[in-house]
């Protein structure tokens, strides 16, 4: 399989693996930028900073993640992904689940207009 690339207003993502029950990719959000709070039906999601910080929304939870540190996202969770220092944020994300096409995504709230 070769990379899938893909910008966003917030960064971009690259599809690194994928294969039925599990998808992988690496998602940049520029400094400054938040990505949808959001939920997903039909996957969770494990999240590995690599470059960075993340603050991560996992429910009612709010954290920050630093390099190396990992965070679970269950099925029907909502959450939020935002990068609010001045490098670049880096991460890794696997995806799990019997469906996993971009299209299993509820938005509630989005700076972009797309909730």
């Amino acid at each position: 399989m070769s990379a899938t690339f893909e910008t966003r207003p917030w960064g971009s993502f690259t599809v690194l693996d994928e294969a039925p029950g599990y998808k992988v990719k690496r998602i940049t959000v520029t400094p400054g930028q938040t990505l949808s709070l959001q939920l997903h039906h039909q996957r969770a999601e494990r999240w590995v900073v690599a470059a960075g910080k993340a603050e991560v929304t996992v429910g009612e939870e709010v954290v920050e993640l630093k390099i190396g540190e990992t965070v679970y996202i269950p099925v029907g969770v909502k959450h939020r992904l935002a990068n609010q220092g001045p490098e670049t944020l880096e991460l890794i994300e696997l995806q799990m689940g019997p469906y996993l096409g971009e299209d299993d995504i509820v938005r509630f709230e989005d700076r972009y207009g797309r909730a």
